[in-house]
């Protein structure tokens, strides 16, 4: 199980440091944007390729960035049910839904993305857009967003089984939207006292 968690937190580091690195890709879409705008209003030329780019970008930092938020434990789920459990509960309901449903998906998409990009590449498609961009790109970024995420899942699978066997800590302890809320108005209210004694 300890070369297991090796494993684990190699993929962890990784899905990091590629979730840090595309966010800097939110960046270029933007100035991209600024950019085709201004040549636009300016000289009225425009191309598609330019709006085309722009959505490879965000979706490379969106699928990129997919892995990194499973690991953080920021992903979104719905805690009608798995709020009001007990921590050691919802490490069972993450361990099922990771196995059975998460797991055999992005398994799933991989499989299914692999050909689907290499007929790109093998055809040159291209975007029935004028002046588009070529395909294979946007779909290589998809697939390199499942593979990162299929990574991902199998670590946290090992993560779940070592917390629930007590060999590790629990990395992510839940906190309800209404105990961060609390948190947070706490916090506030502190930060406000200490600012009116600052002052007086």
């Amino acid at each position: 199980m300890q070369a297991l968690l090796t494993i684990a937190r190699a993929i962890d580091r990784f899905t990091e440091f590629v979730g840090k690195s595309v966010m800097w890709l939110i960046l270029v879409a933007v100035l991209v944007s600024a950019i085709n705008a201004i040549i636009r209003k300016l000289f009225n030329m425009s191309s598609n390729a330019w709006l085309e780019l722009q959505w490879y970008l965000y979706g490379a930092a969106f699928m990129l960035a997919a892995a990194n938020t499973l690991s953080r434990n920021e992903h979104i789920r719905i805690d009608i049910f798995y709020a009001s459990r007990s921590r050691k509960t919802q490490n069972w309901i993450d361990l099922f839904g990771h196995l059975f449903f998460l797991l055999p998906f992005v398994a799933l998409m991989t499989w299914m993305l692999v050909p689907y990009m290499l007929d790109a590449i093998r055809t040159g498609q291209i975007s029935t857009n004028a002046g588009g961009l070529l395909i294979w790109p946007a779909r290589a970024i998809l697939l390199a967003g499942f593979v990162l995420l299929l990574l991902q899942a199998l670590a946290e699978i090992v993560k779940k089984i070592a917390v629930i066997q007590g060999l590790i800590e629990d990395p992510h302890s839940f906190v309800t939207a209404q105990e961060a809320a609390e948190r947070e108005s706490k916090a506030m209210a502190e930060a406000l006292l200490t600012a009116g004694k600052d002052k007086a």
